[in-house]
Parts: structure tokens; C-alpha cells; sequence
């Protein structure tokens, strides 16, 4: 239960992204809202968001302090608010999320797929992406040559990259097939994953992140689609 006086279903609407607050309080008294499959036309009345599941033109939207959600992200999206030459990945969630200012937690490349986690939680993005914090991700790339033990020792033991001396690392590195690589990383340096393989000898012909922390690209989320998530599946030991 919420301490001292309860938030109005108006002033949940509005923290949830669906528009302004008079724009909130005319969905509700238009009878677009509902609270436990009913019908509520009254802005003012009061509710408490423990557990709290409301309807918005039908569709059913949990209540959520911060939002926190995983993307499976396609090919041809750019992970920014103001994309260049792509859609941005933000054109795939509702207009709820988008009015609310989820970002990206961290950036995939255009043409890179897989697990992408955006939120309006600012500490969470920066404890998940600061390097201090060794989160690890996982990318599975396909390789225009035949991946050898060779650049596998080199992508485990540190390769240079052009704008920085210090040995960039791996924490694994393994041979998927021939020209199949897994790679888990904890730090995030742009175009990271191209660049360790193109410095140990080989190109990446093609990308994709399987697992971001403990959290892994569900088999049953298609690409493009999103769903709700929440940050202990991420860092299950916090």
C-alpha cells in the first residue's frame, strides 16, 4: 500500500505516458479506462499502484514506477531518438513508452539484431552500462573467414584497437562451426564486436546479441516485439 494519500487514476495515466494531463482525465471520463475489467469515468478517484493492472482502450498496461522493457531488435533500426538513415528502434514500442522517454540501454548497430533493453531509469542504465559494473553481454556473429584458435587466443588475451592502446579483452570467446563466433563481453566501446574480430584477423559478416546480464533473448519473442521486464532478471544477485 502506498504511504499518505493515494495518486488519482488521472495522475497514473499521466506518469505512464498516455499524454498530457488533460488529454488523461478525457480518456478516462470518455470511458476508455478500466480498472479490474470495469469501466472507470471518474479522473479523481483515487488508486493504489501495488500491483496495479489498468485498461487503456482495451489493452491491459501494468503500472511501473520505472518501465523496463526488452526489444527484439531487426535489422534496419538505429538505436537513437534522432536516426540518420534508419527508423529508430523507438518506432517499435507503443506511444506510451515512447511519451514516457525510455531510452536505450546501450546501442546495437543498425544492422545488428538481438536483445536491446531500453528504460527511463537513468541509474539503471548507468549501472548497466558502466564498465566498472562488468556486466556482461553475449553476441553471436558470423564470420566471413573460418574462426581459428588463433583469433580466438588473441580475442581472450586483448586485441588494439585504433583509438585506444589498451588491450580490449574478451571474457569468452568460442568457435560456433566454422565461421560461427560467441563472444561475451563486459565492456561497450562502439562497434566493439566488429572491431576485436576485424584486429584478430577476420570480419564479421553478420551480428546478433542472444543475452544482456543474466537475461536471455527469449525463443518466443519474434523480431520487432517487445515485452515488460524486470531488472533482477538482469542482475539476479543485486
Amino acid at each position: 500500500m502506498s504511504r499518505g494519500r493515494l495518486p488519482t487514476l488521472a495522475q497514473v495515466l499521466f506518469s505512464q505516458g498516455f499524454g498530457t494531463r488533460r488529454e488523461c482525465e478525457g480518456l478516462i471520463a470518455a470511458g476508455f479506462v478500466s480498472l479490474a475489467g470495469e469501466v472507470c469515468d471518474d479522473p479523481w478517484r483515487e488508486v493504489d499502484t501495488e500491483g496495479l493492472e489498468f485498461g487503456v482502450q482495451g489493452r491491459l498496461w501494468p503500472y511501473r514506477e520505472k518501465a523496463l522493457v526488452m526489444l527484439h531488435k531487426p535489422a534496419g533500426y538505429e538505436c537513437s531518438q534522432k536516426p540518420r538513415h534508419h527508423p529508430s528502434v523507438l518506432s517499435l514500442l507503443p506511444a506510451p513508452l515512447r511519451t514516457r522517454g525510455v531510452q536505450p540501454v546501450g546501442r546495437l548497430d543498425e544492422d545488428t539484431t538481438g536483445l536491446l533493453l531500453l528504460t527511463d531509469d537513468g541509474a539503471l542504465i548507468h549501472r548497466l552500462t558502466s564498465p566498472r559494473h562488468h556486466v556482461p553481454k553475449v553476441y553471436e556473429a558470423r564470420c566471413k573467414h573460418e574462426v581459428d584458435e588463433k583469433q580466438l587466443a588473441a580475442l581472450r588475451n586483448g586485441v588494439v584497437l585504433d583509438d585506444d592502446p589498451t588491450p580490449v579483452r574478451a571474457a569468452e570467446a568460442q568457435a560456433e562451426g566454422t565461421h560461427g563466433l560467441r563472444l561475451t563481453l563486459t565492456e561497450g566501446k562502439y562497434h566493439q564486436v566488429k572491431r576485436m574480430v576485424a584486429a584478430a584477423g577476420n570480419r564479421v559478416e553478420a551480428l546478433h546479441r542472444s543475452a544482456f546480464g543474466a537475461l536471455q533473448l527469449p525463443a518466443d519473442l519474434a523480431p520487432g516485439q517487445w515485452r515488460w521486464t524486470e531488472p533482477a532478471q538482469i542482475e539476479p544477485h543485486r
